[in-house]
């Protein structure tokens, strides 16, 4: 079983190959039951923001974590990971835009996760 440091530096790994835009890591232990953490991305098109996930969950498939719970694939404007203590967030960029999902948690606490982005 992996750590949650180990779960989150996969994510954001997994989502920065692929060229995920905007990864936000934010804890929210403290305001919710919902999970302990949200990672929060967008693709460009819904092809991207499809296959985000897909590597998302073949890259914690590998660690031996499985989703409980995913939705939004079908239209996949927003894709919901759900690995009971870390939700993924996959959004289009329009619909990230629209829901402002970091507005909307921005009491949690914002996770530093520059050491797993690759720079430019």
């Amino acid at each position: 079983m992996a750590s949650q440091k180990e779960i989150i530096a996969t994510i954001v790994k997994a989502l920065d190959s692929k060229r995920a835009e905007d990864i936000k890591a934010v804890g929210i232990r403290d305001l919710t039951i919902l999970a302990d953490y949200f990672i929060i991305a967008n693709g460009t098109s819904s092809t991207q923001t499809k296959a985000l996930a897909d590597y998302v969950e073949y890259e914690l498939k590998k660690l031996g974590e499985e989703p409980v719970r995913t939705e939004g694939y079908s239209e996949a404007n927003w894709i919901i990971l759900d690995y009971t203590d870390i939700m993924v967030h996959i959004f289009n960029k329009e619909t990230r835009d629209f829901y402002k999902l970091e507005k909307l948690w921005q009491d949690g606490e914002f996770i530093d996760i520059s050491e797993y982005i690759t720079k430019e």
